[in-house]
């Protein structure tokens, strides 16, 4: 997968992992970003999830999944010489993590409102500012500077179009067959 793609991947996505090394040993924290125009990551965590106190200055990983499907060896119908495979989308994007500000990590929350919400839109500064200012002071904000994406689309791109477009076909409306299609 292109860096393009994975860009687009992971801002379509908005939701992954991100691992950091911790003193205690790895650790990881689900979170969901929004991609600035410059190509940073923005996310938030709790102030007491215990990813939090080593995220500043850290190298870190994040990893967004997609669709994911297990493939039968019978879809191919290509033969007794076949195996049963996983096919997935998946990206992985190192990055060095600095927090950011309460402005920023308002404009953080307020996009994903924007990206989540139908409307009429929701925003941080439409609630009480003393809730406000109890939630903002409840978490942190970051932004991961991506050094490095890597995508993996592992779609049975070794197999001939026919065989592909049987095993699309056997998946139905999984969300992966449309990638499979497409690959």
């Amino acid at each position: 997968m292109a860096d393009d793609a994975a860009r687009t991947f992971v801002r379509d996505e908005g939701f992954g992992v991100l691992f950091v090394g911790t003193p205690d040993g790895p650790r990881a924290a689900q979170v969901p970003v929004v991609m600035t125009t410059d190509g940073a990551l923005r996310f938030h965590v709790a102030r007491s999830n215990a990813v939090t106190a080593h995220l500043e200055g850290a190298t870190v990983l994040f990893v967004v999944q997609g669709p994911h499907a297990y493939i039968s060896l019978r879809w191919y119908e290509a033969g007794p010489n076949e195996v049963p495979t996983w096919n997935y989308l998946s990206v992985e994007v190192e990055g060095v993590v600095r927090a950011i500000d309460r402005a920023a990590l308002c404009e953080q929350i307020d996009a994903l409102a924007v990206t989540y919400e139908s409307a009429p839109q929701w925003a941080v500064d439409q609630i009480d500012p003393g809730k406000a200012d109890a939630m903002l002071a409840a978490i942190t904000g970051f932004e991961l500077v991506p050094t490095a994406w890597r995508g993996t689309a592992k779609l049975n791109q070794n197999k001939p179009v026919e065989v592909r477009a049987r095993v699309a076909a056997a998946l139905g409306n999984h969300p992966l067959a449309p990638w499979m299609r497409a690959a």
